[in-house]
């Protein structure tokens, strides 16, 4: 009742302009992902209830809408597989390829075997035909060896990890799309024989798969090639972001053709250019960082949009507890048995199971063409069951991903300079004990703290420690040419005045800030906004110093930790 009233109150609305709906798209889910990061929850998880809200209960993002931002949801998975190749550097999979491919084949068959069984007994319940139980478990079984890279990378991202689980992970999902459509081919071709229905032989669709992901492959490469050399002649970084988004609609564009799924091709893209061009990428990839978040929020926004609570039967319930109790199962006990026989570290063979769980678009993307393949079969149902499953594990996924990583102590690792001087305070890298100068010092002495110190920002304060000026070499230098008057002169009588101040619980943006305004190199900190008593000086150069050390520090000890097993 209530259902139909919320509807039925929007319906004047429901015909919103694509333009119009897109900002309230953004709006929305950027606003749920804050309110959801606020209480330490993935912003994915927000995202995707804005979209439900949105969709199945406002009916505001009807599916004809969702098809027609179809291109858009292609280009972000296209941005998502662009920046998963950023951090597929040679060098990692030159020394942990087999311990990567290892991992990959045992998750990745172990979900698929898990759940086919488990499906086929459902099926046999429901439809007690052996050959179509075992079709339909076959399919769903090569569905949920799917991972979804948007959700998980995007949880490390969010929280800025970087160690053996991150690369473990980093490297899965990558590659996993590329086996989860391998495994799609052989169980669709089996399944087609069970029900009569197959037409081509399997060497043909194994053939054609083969192509299709060497074509991928190709199309990434030479996307990557073209702008590797544009790159060469390019700095600006407005036109580095022209020709890096429209390189990548170009690859995007052309799988849309033969309706081909973008991520390989463009993870190959952004692989080719980030070891190609390791240094000048590394801005490339940064800009693109940047430029990315609305399109995220908006994409999984609109994962959230196809959820349809109205058309499940007790059935669809049944096999979406089998399905996503039997994927996890295969997920994290054949993690762990790939990571154990390929020796791979302690955190790597505990977390990298519960890493895997999140599920949407190749998976969604694979159900639909299940439907289309055994249409008047089971089409329906194995869309609804992999619909609500994916929103099952996109929810629970992700908070799964925050756990892991933490536990692996692989959080804020991948700091950049940037991120830590938007969550320090001035306390955290001011001088606490500044070289200070009284103000009844006489000039003559002030020689000998120079001497005795290697700052080049004195505060000169009373007997209480109020400030009341500061004096520098470079506004000190001439008082010493005439030596007569040196000599009669205090700190005091040559103080500069203070053209600004700090407190130490300001947030150091907001300092930094300041001292640009002022073109300050330094800045007194006193013990609050409205007094003058010094408790410390803020340098910037010492400062970002300080920063900089800590960012080394933790990238350090995340590349000190080793994917072998101790």
């Amino acid at each position: 009742m209530i259902y139909s009233f919320i509807n039925a109150s929007i319906e004047p609305v429901s015909h919103l302009n694509m333009t119009l709906l897109f900002g309230l798209i953004i709006f929305f889910g950027t606003f749920g992902a804050r309110l959801f990061q606020r209480f330490h929850i993935p912003q994915v998880v927000g995202c995707i209830l804005i979209g439900i809200l949105l969709g199945d209960v406002l009916n505001l993002i009807t599916p004809d809408k969702i098809e027609a931002l179809r291109p858009f949801t292609m280009f972000a998975l296209g941005v998502i597989g662009f920046m998963i190749g950023s951090e597929l550097r040679g060098d990692v999979f030159k020394k942990y390829g087999k311990q990567f491919f290892i991992i990959l084949f045992s998750q990745g068959i172990g979900s698929f075997l898990l759940v086919a069984v488990g499906a086929s007994a459902v099926a046999w319940f429901m439809t007690d035909s052996i050959s179509v139980s075992i079709a339909m478990g076959l399919v769903l079984g090569a569905i949920a060896s799917a991972t979804a890279p948007a959700a998980t990378v995007n949880v490390l991202w969010e929280y800025k990890t970087r160690g053996p689980l991150t690369a473990a992970v980093l490297a899965i999902v990558a590659l996993d799309d590329a086996l989860a459509l391998l495994l799609y081919r052989c169980a669709a071709t089996g399944a087609q024989a069970l029900l009569g229905t197959g037409h081509d032989s399997i060497l043909v669709t194994t053939a054609v798969l083969f192509g299709e992901i060497l074509g991928a492959v190709l199309l990434g490469f030479l996307a990557g090639l073209l702008l590797y050399f544009i790159l060469k002649f390019v700095r600006a970084e407005d036109k580095i972001l022209g020709f890096t988004i429209s390189s990548l609609l170009l690859v995007v564009g052309i799988t849309m053709i033969p309706d081909i799924d973008p991520i390989l091709p463009a993870m190959t893209f952004g692989i080719t250019i980030a070891n190609l061009a390791p240094r000048r990428s590394k801005n490339t990839f940064n800009i693109v960082e940047k430029f990315s978040p609305p399109i995220y929020t908006a994409f999984f926004v609109l994962a959230g949009a196809h959820m349809e609570f109205t058309k499940i039967t007790p059935w669809v319930v049944a096999m979406i507890v089998v399905y996503v109790i039997f994927r996890a199962a295969g997920k994290i006990i054949g993690s762990w048995f790939g990571a154990h026989h390929s020796a791979a570290s302690a955190s790597v063979r505990k977390y990298l199971g519960i890493c895997l769980l999140p599920q949407a678009g190749v998976a969604i993307g694979l159900a639909i063409l299940a439907s289309q393949q055994f249409e008047g079969q089971f089409n329906h149902f194995i869309i609804m069951v992999v619909m609500m499953a994916t929103f099952l594990m996109e929810i629970i996924g992700p908070m799964l991903v925050k756990v892991g990583v933490k536990r692996a102590g692989e959080v804020g690792l991948n700091i950049t300079e940037e991120d830590l001087v938007e969550t320090y305070i001035v306390e955290d890298v001011m001088d606490a004990e500044p070289a200070s100068i009284t103000q009844d010092t006489p000039l003559q002495n002030i020689l000998e703290i120079f001497s005795a110190s290697d700052t080049v920002y004195y505060p000169v304060v009373d007997k209480q420690s109020h400030i009341v000026g500061k004096i520098t070499i470079a506004g000190i230098k001439e008082m010493f040419a005439n030596q007569d008057v040196a000599g009669w002169l205090l700190a005091c009588d040559v103080a500069e005045p203070i053209l600004d101040k700090t407190t130490a619980d300001t947030p150091l943006a907001d300092a930094f800030e300041q001292m640009k305004k002022y073109d300050l190199e330094n800045i007194p900190v006193v013990a609050a906004a409205d007094g003058d008593k010094l408790v410390g000086v803020l340098d910037y150069r010492r400062a970002m110093r300080k920063i900089s050390a800590e960012v080394l520090h933790r990238r350090e000890k995340a590349d000190g930790m080793t994917l072998a097993a101790s």
